[in-house]
């Protein structure tokens, strides 16, 4: 094998399971520069699910419908473009495409911040700009494989639970951050007019779509001068023979089911808490508004705690293998969506907090399954087709939002949750038949 060489751009004699031929500093830069970048673009696609239920309030005119389908396109979108750049990190390496992805991040954040200021805007234009917001979640199936080259196959859940958790925690930071962000004027940007609520309140709701630009710059800068290449190359013939692997059409089921619900759930879980217990809940005919729960006030809690899960989980997953830990998500999953299910609806406002323990508890066993997941991955497949399953489940995966928004706005809350419990349990058995079993073929 050629010798290590890492001056250049393009590192020669690359193998991260010979420790001659392979530097963790390089690989261990990559992951933060990285990693750091996908924290940045999950906020970006999830900018519109803080911005979404509040657009009423300043002055736009938007049916329950409509915002749940503002939301939804944008899982749409991601989902799309995770089917492009699952091709790119073998064509255009690491170095190009982490700097190309944070650059891409720049449309959605501009686009956001010139639609709030005007409330007479299209629905077609909202519906342009979240569409716009899908490549923050989208260059996921880029960053992920392309990272996987740079560690060892007994380091994978470590890195990919690390890369895939805190890149997930842009998802809860944004719901957590925008309605403080909202509440003044940015230093720069103070020529801005602010937004109005009906009481006449000031609020600033451009201020969270451009905090992060100067972040994104920032680190598009890092990611080009920092950042270095692998020699690996595919076409795009040699990329598709994962479709003849029976694991990656049972991988997609799993992670559509694990990523999708948590995705899914966190772009709706603000408004389903406002319709069913808060401000546009049959409650509020009744009762004092103010009195109720705020979705934006509790929607950041669950993909924080799922994140945080799949970011804590990769070095068990090492230990212990990602198909338990595969298993054990999916089971409590199934348990807790149907738990949730049963305060669909309610008798009391009291009964919020059932509702939303059971989400929660939901939400933190996402995070196992997606960390057992994508442990599963480099474990069970080539080096090659790992790298293409990742991204391609990655990007099946992203549908979560658009799926979950679609139905919500098709047929009652109801039949929504019993259906996905269905769903689940499928899919739980056929973790424990292929992975998790004792004896099963394809243990990992």
């Amino acid at each position: 094998m050629t010798q290590l060489d890492t001056s250049g751009k393009v590192i020669q004699g690359w193998d991260p399971e010979d420790s001659d031929h392979w530097d963790s500093k390089i690989a261990w830069r990559t992951l933060i520069i990285s990693t750091t970048t996908l924290f940045i673009g999950f906020a970006a696609w999830y900018l519109v699910s803080a911005i979404a239920p509040i657009l009423n309030e300043i002055g736009f005119d938007l049916s329950s419908g409509q915002l749940y389908a503002l939301t939804a396109v944008s899982g749409l979108a991601c989902g799309l473009f995770r089917l492009v750049f699952m091709f790119l990190p073998p064509v255009l390496g690491t170095r190009k495409l982490v700097t190309f992805s944070a650059l891409l991040f720049l449309l959605p954040m501009f686009g956001w911040f010139s639609v709030v200021q005007r409330p007479d805007a299209s629905f077609v234009e909202l519906l342009a700009i979240s569409f716009a917001s899908g490549i923050g979640g989208g260059v996921f199936s880029g960053l992920m494989p392309s990272t996987g080259y740079f560690f060892p196959k007994r380091m994978s859940g470590t890195a990919l639970g690390l890369q895939a958790g805190l890149g997930n925690f842009g998802i809860s930071f944004i719901q957590l951050v925008a309605p403080w962000l909202m509440g003044f004027s940015l230093i720069g940007i103070g020529f801005v007019a602010p937004q109005r609520l009906p009481d006449q309140t000031a609020i600033f709701v451009h201020s969270p779509a451009i905090f992060f630009v100067p972040w994104t710059i920032v680190m598009a800068v890092l990611a080009w001068t920092l950042l270095k290449d692998v020699p690996v190359k595919a076409n795009f013939r040699q990329q598709i023979d994962i479709f003849g692997n029976i694991n990656t059409w049972v991988l997609t089921v799993v992670y559509l089911m694990s990523f999708g619900a948590f995705s899914g759930f966190a772009a709706q879980f603000a408004l389903m808490i406002n319709d069913l217990y808060g401000q546009t809940s049959k409650f509020a005919e009744v009762m004092n508004p103010d009195d109720l729960p705020r979705g934006a006030a509790f929607a950041f809690i669950g993909p924080l705690l799922g994140a945080l899960v799949r970011a804590l989980w990769g070095p068990l997953c090492d230990k212990f293998g990602g198909a338990f830990w595969t298993f054990i998500g999916c089971l409590g999953m199934t348990i807790f969506t149907a738990f949730s299910a049963l305060f669909l609806n309610p008798d009391s406002p009291d009964q919020f907090w059932w509702f939303l323990a059971g989400m929660l508890i939901m939400f933190f066993f996402t995070g196992l399954a997606n960390a057992g997941t994508f442990k599963q991955m480099p474990m069970i497949l080539p080096p090659r087709q790992a790298g293409g399953v990742v991204g391609w489940t990655g990007a099946i995966g992203a549908f979560g939002p658009f799926v979950v928004g679609m139905l919500l706005s098709a047929m009652p809350m109801a039949a929504f949750f019993w259906g996905c419990v269905v769903y689940f349990a499928i899919t739980t058995v056929l973790v424990w038949v292929f992975y998790a079993r004792p004896n099963a073929p394809y243990p990992g």
